[in-house]
């Protein structure tokens, strides 16, 4: 029981510097690519490829039920 209540601790630990770290702005990567636009470039990238892996899904999911029936 005591490993698991240091373990929730450590976790909470964990989780509060996050928060602290994700206030900072230090002008790193992020601010470079939005002050030359090119965080929309990568925001479209990604979107691209989780919409062409939806449709992967999809079109798979379809062909598999399809044989599912024919068996």
């Amino acid at each position: 029981m005591k490993s698991l209540n240091k373990i929730a601790l450590l976790l909470v630990a964990l989780v509060s510097s996050l928060g602290a770290a994700a206030q900072k702005d230090n002008g790193g990567l992020d601010s470079l690519m939005r002050s030359n636009n090119r965080i929309y470039v990568v925001v479209a990238v990604l979107v691209t490829i989780l919409l062409g892996i939806l449709f992967y899904v999809m079109r798979l999911d379809r062909k598999i039920t399809k044989l599912e029936k024919d068996n």
